[in-house]
């Protein structure tokens, strides 16, 4: 509202969706793939002071050094797939080993539906396949992850007083395509036991 005739701007659907954003409440999704994408999200958050992830991070192998020195978290995926797209033409599984290599925070995604969620073992086993080392590819799709987002206290870890949301594999779902899912538990309940 301007003070001085108390008149209300006009209704901007899309600029109250960036309020979250510039308040710091939550941070500037930047969704690039190439390079020269991800430096134009780190320059506008820098010109502006918000909090930014970088999702997809195709290219992030080619900077990794560049993006680790920045310090934002690296959302790495969907890599599994073709490259149906000029901006894809970079896509590696080497991608995650780089980035973790030079120090950046990752996590593996799959941007489901595009790839459903029930392959992220999978493509976490892929990463690992192309020389992420197994530690950190099951970070990347369990504790740190709920460090970006923020949920850390709550999920990520086995830890006193954080959710009991665990699953038990026959089985290690990183190196196994026919592991199988035993028993799952959410805040310490069972809601699914394999029969047999």
């Amino acid at each position: 509202q301007d003070p001085e005739n108390h008149k209300k701007p006009a209704y901007d659907q899309k600029l109250e969706a960036m309020l979250p954003v510039m308040r710091h409440e939550i941070p500037l999704k930047s969704h690039a793939h190439r390079a020269d994408d991800i430096f134009t999200s780190l320059r506008v958050a820098k010109e502006f002071g918000l909090d930014i992830t970088l999702d997809h991070c195709t290219d992030g192998h080619l900077i990794a050094q560049e993006l680790a020195e920045e310090g934002r978290p690296c959302l790495v995926g969907p890599t599994l797939g073709n490259k149906s797209k000029f901006e894809l033409k970079e896509k590696s599984w080497d991608t995650p080993r780089a980035l973790v290599e030079a120090g950046a925070k990752i996590a593996i995604i799959t941007d489901a539906p595009v790839i459903p969620l029930r392959y992220l073992p999978l493509c976490a086993g892929l990463a690992m396949q192309a020389g992420l080392p197994e530690e950190e590819a099951w970070k990347a799709v369990t504790i740190n992850p709920a460090e970006i987002v923020g949920i850390s206290s709550r999920v990520g870890s086995l830890e006193s007083g954080k959710d009991a949301d665990i699953v038990i594999y026959q089985g290690d779902p990183l190196r196994d395509v026919q592991c199988k899912t035993l028993a799952t538990l959410i805040d310490g309940r069972l809601v699914y036991q394999a029969q047999g």
